[in-house]
């Protein structure tokens, strides 16, 4: 049984949100599967925005995220939400892994000058919903964002292996492929995966 942590990063918390649906359709199948779940909604939380070096370095993870923080730490398996803005995560989302991925916490500096990774074995999906077609994300803009996120951001951490789960044309889904996508979801939380 896994420890998974759901990091919903749809700033909107209106609850008809897709991306809501996908998170819970996979909490539920998890908690069905037997794995205990935490669940963040980045959207309920006061994330500042990080605005100098000095503060990244050096300065301390707001009281209000320290929760955040605590069920990352305690994951072996993390599961980050969000709708494609602009070819990648939306800017509270980056905002909150900036904040609770600092160094001393996600990573350490060292005198080699590569930095040590502090979130090793644990796995990470990824799962994006955008209006264009998944495949056209993919192959014509090589899911550059995505491409950064991973290795950039969780890769740099030790976050890994990161597997992917994209829900493209959402504007234009029938109910019965939302249905499906809900089954999907439910059917990786059920397996952990």
């Amino acid at each position: 049984m896994r420890k998974i942590t759901i990091l919903q990063g749809h700033p909107d918390n209106d609850p008809a949100r897709l991306c809501r649906a996908l998170a819970a359709a996979y909490a539920e199948g998890a908690r069905a599967g037997g794995h205990s779940v935490k669940e963040v909604d980045i959207a309920r939380l006061d994330v500042p925005f990080l605005r100098t070096q000095n503060d990244f370095e050096l300065g301390l993870m707001p009281e209000g995220l320290a929760e955040a923080g605590e069920a990352l730490a305690w994951a072996d398996h993390v599961v980050l939400v969000f709708p494609l803005w602009l070819g990648t995560l939306p800017a509270l989302a980056k905002a909150f892994l900036e904040q609770v991925l600092r160094p001393g916490t996600a990573f350490r500096y060292n005198d080699g000058g590569v930095p040590e990774k502090l979130l090793t074995g644990r796995s990470v999906r990824i799962v994006v919903t955008m209006g264009m077609p998944a495949f056209v994300y993919r192959w014509w803009y090589g899911a550059h964002g995505l491409r950064g996120l991973e290795r950039n951001i969780l890769s740099f951490v030790g976050l890994g292996p990161i597997r992917r789960s994209l829900f493209g044309g959402v504007g234009t889904a029938n109910e019965e492929k939302r249905r499906l996508w809900l089954a999907r979801m439910a059917s990786l939380g059920r397996d952990g995966r």
